[in-house]
């Protein structure tokens, strides 16, 4: 697909997910972002977007809700006319014991990973329909990727990143025949959080067999793969700098 004139939704914009929607925009795509606590991050990554000469728009949703999904996707496209590609980005990343496990964890982590890409999918769908076609890129995780987990106390997180791969691969066969390509990134050690200290940063850069981190850029450049790909879909593809090998 060439994004001259596309419109891309992108489901948050701290991080990658401002990198991602500045990416798509130098490639010509107009750009929808949202946000639900970070206003002025988003409103950055519109200026950011107009700066590189397309049209760019923002809105406040909460994703675990399915009717601030729909009424994202009619703001992104009453605003910028189309849509062509969506990016599901929206994550809950918390660790907790299992002795600690409360009867609605779960749930409110499938809310956020897998639900918010279904809702957000299923209500971008018509539109892309009208559009010829388009792209659904979800994000999972390259320990759900890698089909057993690693970590304890990520039970909640292992659980719903690894439905993403099971929605991202039953959506690409609802939507081969409307063109609608589908497939997943599964980010490793991408950008180190905040509170990692610098001796936990070196083990992660040790555990990975390139060593280093990734950074924003390379999933950015893995979004653009699937976007301008007319044959993969129902992939899922470890971004990861071969950390899964270790």
């Amino acid at each position: 697909m060439d994004l001259d004139g596309r419109v891309a939704l992108v489901t948050g914009s701290r991080r990658i997910g401002g990198v991602v929607a500045e990416a798509l925009a130098r490639r010509g795509a107009d750009v929808c972002v949202s946000y639900r606590r970070s206003e002025d991050e988003a409103r950055r990554v519109v200026d950011a977007v107009v700066a590189a000469g397309r049209r760019a728009t923002c809105r406040r949703a909460d994703l675990s809700r399915a009717d601030d999904c729909a009424a994202l996707v009619r703001h992104a496209v009453a605003d910028l006319g189309r849509l062509d590609v969506v990016v599901n980005m929206a994550s809950r990343y918390e660790r907790k014991a299992f002795d600690a496990l409360g009867a609605n964890d779960l749930q409110a982590s499938l809310d956020v990973d897998l639900m918010s890409a279904y809702h957000c999918s299923r209500a971008a769908v018509p539109a892309m329909r009208a559009a010829g076609g388009g792209r659904i890129i979800n994000l999972s995780d390259w320990v759900a990727a890698s089909h057993r987990p690693r970590y304890a106390g990520y039970l909640t997180y292992y659980v719903a990143k690894s439905a993403v791969i099971a929605l991202t691969e039953a959506l690409a066969l609802e939507l081969a025949p409307d063109d609608i390509l589908v497939n997943a990134i599964a980010p490793g050690p991408i950008v180190a959080p905040p509170d990692l200290d610098e001796v936990e940063r070196a083990a992660v850069e040790r555990s990975t067999p390139l060593g280093r981190w990734g950074g924003e850029v390379e999933i950015a450049k893995a979004v653009l793969a699937f976007v301008e790909t007319d044959f993969i879909t129902g992939e899922t593809v470890r971004v990861d700098g071969g950390r899964h090998l270790r």
